[in-house]
């Protein structure tokens, strides 16, 4: 029990920095310099004002300097992020891969939230949980087998992009796309990956339908929120999926 609430806290430790790189990476800023400060007023924030989640409580959302709001954002994703530790290791136990699990999920929470604000897909954070996803084996067959599930998807992807882009006469989906498959093939393995694609189609398509009458702008659905909520539905549920698609498909 200690060591759950130990991991749950480490997990929205790890939360509050996403926020960090939520905020930052995209305006192309430096995630170590300058320090903590008020957005509003740019005051340095002290240690008691970092604290997860118990902070923003504490100041009931705003700031303590200038009276500003603090976006509810930051103990949201404090929040998720400790529930991601958490499920991680109720699923895994307490190992190597929960943890490489855990974080892949950290960054694509971090790219979901990104791609919902700003439209746009950090090669850093895409490539850090792509790396996580192979290397987060138990041994080097593993490995090996994690290594190869995520070549499979990026050359699928890639040969369905250039399709796709071919009869679309547009550019059907970027390279970003294919990275976020590939993780996805290397978390998962290849029946359980396909799953969570037919999954994510199905989780965004009442969105798009909610957004086909608005502007085309408004059109541009980010996908990556629901490939990563996908990913995460089959990876909790992983033996009922793989259940159900033997006895669907013997």
């Amino acid at each position: 029990m200690i060591e759950l609430i130990f991991i749950t806290l480490l997990g929205t430790a790890v939360g509050s920095f996403l926020n960090v790189l939520i905020l930052r990476i995209p305006k192309e800023e430096s995630i170590s310099f300058p320090a903590s400060h008020c957005m509003s007023c740019n005051t340095p924030l002290r240690v008691w004002h970092n604290i997860p989640l118990f902070s923003w409580l504490f100041l009931r959302g705003k700031c303590s300097f200038c009276g500003a709001k603090i976006s509810s954002q930051y103990p949201v994703i404090e929040a998720l992020s400790g529930l991601i530790f958490l499920f991680s290791t109720l699923k895994l136990g307490i190992s190597f891969q929960a943890l490489t699990t855990a974080l892949v999920f950290e960054m694509l929470l971090a790219l979901s939230v990104i791609d919902f604000r700003y439209k746009m897909v950090p090669d850093s954070l895409n490539l850090l949980a792509l790396t996580l996803a192979v290397a987060g084996a138990g041994s080097l067959v593993q490995l090996g087998y994690n290594f190869t599930h995520a070549l499979l998807f990026a050359g699928g992807f890639t040969l369905l992009r250039f399709y796709l882009s071919y009869f679309l006469k547009k550019e059907a989906m970027g390279e970003a796309d294919i990275m976020i498959a590939a993780t996805m093939g290397a978390l998962l393995g290849v029946q359980l990956a396909l799953a969570a694609i037919f999954l994510s189609a199905l989780l965004a398509l009442p969105a798009l339908l909610l957004t086909q009458d608005e502007s085309e702008d408004s059109k541009q659905l980010p996908f990556i929120p629901f490939l990563a909520m996908a990913t995460w539905i089959v990876l909790m549920f992983d033996t009922y999926v793989s259940t159900y698609m033997a006895g669907l498909y013997g």
